[in-house]
């Protein structure tokens, strides 16, 4: 190989390494280094809370649900 064509491909390399970053940059974007905030909750606590009296009934079947069955009289 010629002088000139080592160089021209050297050349071509170095054109298409910098097209491929900046099409690269355009379809990725900037990464941010700034830090993600994100929300922190309250951890979960082994405790119980009875629960409230006036909506639960402790005696039904399905306790959240207060079911009253009345006859109609009818057979």
């Amino acid at each position: 190989m010629k002088k000139t064509d080592m160089a021209m491909i050297i050349f071509i390399a170095s054109i298409s390494v910098i097209v491929a970053y900046f099409v690269a940059s355009s379809i990725f974007g900037n990464i941010s280094k700034d830090a993600a905030k994100v929300k922190t909750i309250d951890p979960i606590s082994s405790t119980l809370v009875q629960p409230r009296s006036d909506i639960f009934n402790k005696d039904a079947i399905n306790p959240a649900v207060q079911v009253q069955i009345t006859g109609t009289g009818t057979q």
